[in-house]
């Protein structure tokens, strides 16, 4: 009898990069059914990838007490002898994971400082390519060139959590960010409530317990009673859930504009000091993007952001008006 394949996918960083990265989840067991797929994440994340119908196992990377974790990792990556690993990240921790796996084929990107100990190192290509296209380099040669879309799967229980909610049609914000120059102002987001609030029944905001200020603020001097904050009340995949259903989906370049495209749910992303050209832009079927039309020579001014704006005028950010949005449903 053959043996069943095995598959490690690596992709420690945020939200939305492991979000990106389902999509070679999807891309492996198309091809491979049968086969036996590992997730490695960071801690903090494992809850989107709850349940997943492809995934064998979620491991945990838990970075406090960092070296402690990061020895008992390789132990167990090391027993379980993959016939591939499949590194997304570019960082040496995860690079010494690869060169410790004793996986049979071990494939991660060129600007990984440690990937001279991979079997198959791929070019890092930056410009004009999207991330899922990006990452699905790593694994071409096992598939084939063209990518897979990110998905997550709530559960049963996750879409009767926020059926309440679903009464009528409504639309999803997601006003926050972590960076302050990928974050459209609170006071833009006001606006932007007040000139749509007759389209629907209710307006929903959504974010972490940490988001639930910035969430309060909107919907108090909004003065509109179909506005609910639901931050912080609603985990990672009820809330992919109850954008699924929204009648459209207003975000920042950030990680819920990812949740929308794992959905396939309707986005309009809004970007501010950043571009979708770097990569990260939204996937959905129905998607829309939201950005300046001033020619400001200071933008983009990174690649992930900044806590203020280098130029202390936001102007890539306060430039987009509300006349933007009105061909948008």
């Amino acid at each position: 009898m053959e043996k069943q394949q095995t598959f490690l996918v690596i992709q420690t960083a945020f939200i939305g990069d492991v979000i990106l990265t389902t999509a070679l989840i999807e891309k492996l067991h198309q091809f491979y059914p049968e086969a036996s797929i590992d997730f490695l994440l960071r801690k903090g994340n494992e809850t989107l990838l709850q349940n997943h119908p492809h995934l064998r196992e979620v491991i945990v990377f838990d970075k406090k007490k960092k070296y402690r974790n990061l020895f008992l990792l390789i132990k167990k990556i090391r027993a379980s002898q993959y016939d591939f690993v499949i590194n997304v990240q570019r960082f040496a921790t995860t690079g010494i994971m690869v060169m410790l796996s004793k996986g049979k084929v071990r494939i991660g990107f060129d600007k990984n400082p440690l990937s001279v100990f991979n079997t198959k190192i791929i070019r890092h290509e930056v410009g004009a390519i999207h991330e899922v296209d990006r990452n699905q380099k790593l694994i071409e040669s096992l598939t084939d060139s063209s990518s897979a879309k990110p998905r997550l799967y709530p559960s049963p229980s996750a879409f009767e959590r926020i059926k309440i909610y679903q009464i009528g049609n409504y639309y999803c914000i997601a006003p926050t960010s972590v960076w302050f120059t990928k974050q459209w102002p609170v006071e833009k987001w006001i606006e932007l409530i007040q000139s749509v609030v007759n389209k629907v029944d209710k307006i929903y905001l959504l974010g972490a317990q940490s988001d639930h200020s910035t969430c309060e603020r909107i919907r108090a001097e909004s003065k509109i009673s179909k506005v609910i904050n639901l931050s912080g009340q609603l985990s990672f995949l009820e809330s992919a859930a109850i954008m699924k259903g929204a009648k459209m989906n207003f975000v920042n370049d950030s990680a819920p504009m990812h949740l929308a495209s794992a959905m396939n749910a309707p986005v309009t992303a809004i970007y501010c000091s950043t571009v979708p050209s770097f990569g990260f832009g939204p996937l959905s079927d129905q998607s829309f993007v939201i950005a300046t039309t001033q020619k400001l020579s200071c933008r983009p001014c990174g690649l992930h952001g900044f806590k203020a704006c280098p130029q202390q005028h936001f102007n890539c950010a306060k430039s987009i008006s509300i006349a933007q949005f009105y061909t948008i449903n």
